[in-house]
Order: structure tokens, then sequence, then C-alpha cells
């Protein structure tokens, strides 16, 4: 299958990468030339062949806006803009009914899988009508990870980063257990091996997952995060997150919890926070401070 791809950062061109292993041609477009197939949005658009479908891969907000609008002049009836990033599903309502005025549709995709996506796969949760996810599903089955699980049709448009932003809540708690019991153990003057003590963990306890496993491999960098600032950004989907349970009445008292936490560290080197910070640069790569720079 044919697709075209704008945005092609640590997420977005290793996207590139394990489409075409998988036999799909990818022509992409990146504002920067070094990686970029085309020189520019309207050469992408020219070499694909009717109907299109084209892949949004940049931040939220307003280089996702202006990447749709300038999409929605150059495309035409029966394509496809698909939006990867961590957008709000309230903007894929919006973005939906301007493309359906031109006969083009929309699908959100809310995507997990950071750095780590090109070697095991990307997790898929994808919203939009049942026909624009059809013609897309090789693409989905080729980023998948291998094997039955890893993508999802989670309903309609707003369904799939509604999804994702749920999924980054979870990951905001889990994020933070880790952190809260790191500290402990590195307060207390009994426990002299706290690194040892969460490897131990990574086989046969309850509490084993993919992310104690980065715990550990951030642990073996710096065994007590001592190059690390205590400071940790929040995204954006763990406010949408809470946000969305005000306005559902849903009780999400431990997301909270974390999210509450995060605003700690912008007050003090919170050692929990060195915990959080490392976690996010070892999944997703995303940038931290080290103490030379706080």
């Amino acid at each position: 299958m044919q697709i075209g791809l704008v945005g092609l950062g640590k997420m977005g061109g290793n996207m590139r990468e394990r489409l075409r292993r998988a036999g799909h041609t990818v022509i992409g477009y990146d504002t920067n030339p070094l990686v970029s197939d085309v020189p520019h949005l309207p050469d992408l658009v020219d070499q694909l062949e009717q109907p299109r479908s084209v892949w949004v891969m940049v931040p939220a907000g307003g280089p996702t806006e202006e990447v749709i609008d300038r999409l929605a002049s150059l495309l035409r009836h029966d394509d496809i803009v698909v939006d990867g990033g961590n957008s709000r599903w309230t903007d894929d309502e919006k973005h939906a009914t301007e493309l359906a005025a031109r006969g083009i549709g929309f699908v959100d995709a809310g995507v997990s899988g950071g750095v780590w996506g090109l070697e095991h796969g990307y997790a898929l949760m994808v919203g939009g009508d049942k026909d624009h996810v059809e013609r897309l599903e090789p693409i989905f089955e080729a980023l998948k990870p291998d094997g039955p699980y890893g993508y999802v049709h989670a309903g309609k448009v707003g369904a799939g980063h509604f999804a994702k932003m749920v999924h980054n809540g979870i990951e905001y708690a889990m994020m933070q257990a880790y952190a809260e019991g790191w500290e402990l153990l590195e307060k207390v003057p009994s426990v002299d091996n706290v690194r040892e003590v969460f490897r131990s963990w990574q086989a046969g306890t309850v509490i084993r997952s993919w992310l104690l496993d980065l715990a550990v491999d951030a642990l073996d960098e710096d065994e007590h995060l001592k190059r690390l600032r205590g400071y940790a950004e929040d995204s954006g989907e763990g406010r949408w997150t809470v946000e969305a349970a005000v306005a559902n009445a849903v009780p999400l008292p431990a997301i909270t919890a974390s999210l509450f936490a995060r605003f700690t560290s912008r007050q003090e080197d919170s050692p929990q926070m060195k915990m959080v910070a490392a976690l996010r640069k070892q999944f997703g790569g995303h940038t931290v401070e080290s103490v030379t720079e706080a």
C-alpha cells in the first residue's frame, strides 16, 4: 500500500521505516530536509496515487491544525487524513467535519510505542468510519506488534485519541506508584540495594511490567538518579483525562493524584520526579533536566 507521512521525528521516522520493512511505499515529508523524501508538502500529495492516504505525525495543537488545514486544500474527494499525534479528541470532531465538507475522510489514531516502536511495533487505538478504517488496515497491521493484539478500532471519530488519553492517564498513575516506592526504599537506612530490589521484582511478582523493566534500565544508567533534576513535564493527556473524568462524573483518584504530583516538581527538586523523568526518557525519549541545568 502507498501512504504519505507528514512528520519524521522520533516516532514518525521509525514508523516510516517499519512500514517500508513491511513492503509499503511511504513518501515522507518533514521540515527538516535531511530526513524528508520531498522538498514540500504539495510534492508529497502529487506523488501519491488517488485515492490518497496521508498520516500526520506532528505535535498536537497548532502544528497539527496547520498541516491538516493545508492538506484540506491539497487533497481531493475520497482521500483520507490520519491524525496519529496526541491530539485532543474534541479536535478530531472538528477536523472530521471540516474535511467531510470537502469529501475527505478523517481517522484519528492514538499511537503508543515511543522510541521502541520500530523494533516492537506500536499499539494503535483508532477512531473513524468503518469504511475509512478498513481501507487503512494494511497500514495498521504493519505498524502494530506481531501477534493478535495491539490494534483496535475503538469507535467513531475521536475514540482513538480518547482511548490513548486514558492510556496515558493510567501510565501517569503507574509511573507515580513506582516512583513513590523507589523514594521510600531509598529513604530507609535498612535497604542498601534499591536497584536490585527493583530488579528482583521483574520476575514472579504481580507488579512486573515494561515500565518496571525501564525503571531498572534507568537505575543501571544512574543508580541513585543523582544526575537528574526532579522535574517531570506533563504533556497534556493527564490533564485532559482528569477533565474528562470531571465532565463524566467518574472518580479517578489515582490518576488525578499522579497529575498533581507532577506539579510538585515545579516547586522543588522532587526525588519521585527523578524516577518519573527517568521513565519518560526510557520509553519515549523525552528530554530530561540534569542537575547542572537546574
